[in-house]
């Protein structure tokens, strides 16, 4: 059985969105499922990292086609510039209203009509079972569906994220015009695709609304998370947040919380640092000077995955943060599944009955805080050092096996066999 993956995300492509697809076609062929994956030749990655080539088997045919993206040209997105700094990507106004109305759905969208011609041409000669699209960029939707027209093959549509509700679609300004385009073209993916998956039950409920199917696989680890190499914890109380930080996810409250511990406790002080590893808003680092934590705090910047799995190993707490937006109930950052194998506390901030706070109940990994419950935050961070003076600051974690990455992609191979 063969399916045909559409993505634009690939290796050696960095960051969360490669993670997800990359490790189901690590794991497909030994459910029986012949994995092609169709991705850019050319594409001007946010993040690279050529190590993540290595996972990719060998056994696969990846096919590449050059992709001409509008923001190649703009200077808002000159190649350096959005390297070094993601999180402040739609900070400029008047760019980022022409990006949010001017390519709808995203800039991605001159690789739709090459894509269709191309696969089309293959498809002829090569017979697969099932098309994937996963997004976003939510434009690789539109090439399987006009593929599907064509062709009927089965097709589900897996969505990373959500569409006309995603939490940064804000920055973007758009026009009624431009909503209710992205509406109609989700709206039609949506009831076309013969299944939709999905990361978390709150975005499957949502989905439900417009789609006959959908179903849940949650991202997950891998096994190189699982590394039993001794890593020695900080001596410091740290605090590490491992990943992309934008502006909405900014916690405000966490900065004025730990200002206000520092002042109480002149020891605290002198313990604490909190590590921010990845790209983080500029919103971020204002609060933290302006709350006197620049000293306490290191800035790492971007770092390979294998570095980053080491540094969430040896921090004393692990900082998850959801986004302080509407429908927050069902963001689940890919970082929480490998936060759970590090067996180093978890302190979220987030929406209260969400699916981000029924996992860690679940797993007994840590702990959720409402968005500006500050006197609950504050209690957690003292419950925690003091642990941690006391050499007690461990978790016992429970029922993570679930999230390996090769049991997700069993499932996976069951909705595909089914459909």
């Amino acid at each position: 059985m063969k399916v045909l993956i559409i993505t634009y995300y690939w290796p050696p492509a960095g960051g969360s969105g490669v993670q997800r697809w990359l490790k189901f076609v690590k794991y497909l062929q030994k459910f029986g499922i012949e994995p092609i994956v169709y991705t850019v030749d050319n594409a001007n990655y946010p993040k690279d990292d050529a190590s993540l080539l290595n996972e990719v088997p060998k056994s696969i045919t990846v096919l590449k086609q050059p992709i001409w993206e509008p923001t190649d040209i703009m200077f808002w997105k000159q190649k350096n510039q959005q390297k070094k700094d993601v999180s402040n990507s739609v900070n400029n106004g008047f760019l980022s209203f022409i990006r949010g109305n001017f390519f709808v759905p995203d800039p991605k969208i001159f690789w739709i009509k090459p894509s269709v011609k191309y696969l089309q041409k293959f498809l002829e000669t090569t017979k697969v079972d099932a098309l994937i699209s996963t997004g976003p960029p939510h434009s690789m939707h539109l090439i399987a569906q006009k593929l599907q027209q064509k062709t009927s093959i089965k097709w589900i549509a897996d969505f990373r994220d959500p569409w006309s509700n995603l939490y940064y679609n804000s920055e973007f300004n758009q026009l009624s015009f431009a909503k209710k385009k992205n509406l109609k073209l989700e709206t039609l993916v949506l009831k076309n695709a013969n299944c939709v998956l999905t990361v978390s039950n709150s975005l499957k409920k949502e989905f439900l609304k417009t789609a006959n199917r959908v179903e849940v696989i949650t991202n997950g680890f891998d096994d190189e998370v699982l590394t039993k190499n001794l890593i020695k914890l900080d001596t410091e109380f740290s605090i590490s947040y491992i990943g992309l930080l934008p502006k909405q996810s900014n916690p405000k409250f966490l900065f004025k919380v730990l200002h206000e511990l520092c002042k109480e406790n002149v020891e605290f002080k002198n313990d604490l640092k909190l590590n921010f590893i990845g790209d983080i808003s500029d919103d971020v680092k204002t609060d933290i000077n302006n709350h006197n934590l620049y000293k306490n705090t290191n800035f790492v910047g971007y770092v390979s995955h294998r570095k980053a799995i080491e540094c969430q190993k040896k921090s004393q707490v692990l900082l998850l943060l959801i986004p302080n937006v509407e429908k927050s109930e069902g963001i689940l950052t890919g970082k929480l599944f490998e936060y759970l194998t590090a067996k180093r506390p978890i302190l979220a901030i987030g929406p209260k009955g969400g699916d981000l706070s029924e996992i860690l109940e679940n797993t007994k990994a840590g702990v959720l805080v409402d968005f500006n419950d500050k006197e609950k935050l504050k209690s957690e961070i003292k419950r925690l050092y003091n642990q941690y003076k006391t050499g007690n600051l461990r978790v016992d974690s429970i029922n993570i096996e679930q999230y390996h990455r090769k049991k997700l992609t069993k499932q996976l191979s069951e909705i595909i066999k089914n459909i």
